[in-house]
C-alpha cells in the first residue's frame, strides 16, 4: 500500500513528473521547481528519497502516480493553495517552448480534476 504524501512532497512529485513527461529536463524547469520548493519548504528537506521514488517510475506509470499525487495534494490544501500551485505548474510547462503534447495532457489532467472537484 502506497503512503499518502503530504502537500509539499505531493507537489514536488507533481512538478517533477510534469517536467519529465516529455523525456527531457531543462534548467529553466528546475528553476521553477526550486522556486516552489523554497516557498513550500523553507527549511532544508532531504529530497533524495523522493528522487529515488520518482526515478524508479516507468514512463507508463507517470499518469497513475500523478493522479495519486493530485489526490494527496488536494486533500491537504485549500482552493487558494491549489490555484497557486496551478500557476507554478503552468510556469513549468511554459519554461521551455513549445509546450509538448505530453505536458499538455498532464497539465489538463491537473486543471480538469481540481476545477471539476471544486464545482
Amino acid at each position: 500500500m502506497e503512503l499518502k504524501l503530504n502537500k509539499p512532497f505531493a507537489g514536488y512529485h507533481l512538478l517533477m513528473i510534469l517536467s519529465a513527461v516529455d523525456g527531457e529536463f531543462f534548467a529553466k524547469e528546475d528553476l521553477v521547481i526550486k522556486k516552489w520548493i523554497e516557498k513550500e519548504m523553507p527549511l532544508h528537506v532531504n529530497l533524495d528519497p523522493e528522487i529515488e521514488i520518482l526515478s524508479a517510475l516507468k514512463k507508463e506509470d507517470y499518469m497513475l502516480h500523478f493522479q495519486k499525487c493530485m489526490a494527496d495534494f488536494y486533500e491537504d490544501t485549500t482552493e487558494e493553495e491549489r490555484n497557486d500551485f496551478l500557476q507554478y505548474a503552468i510556469q513549468l510547462t511554459k519554461a521551455v517552448q513549445p509546450i509538448t503534447p505530453e505536458e499538455n495532457i498532464f497539465i489538463d489532467e491537473l486543471f480538469n480534476e481540481w476545477t471539476e472537484t471544486q464545482i
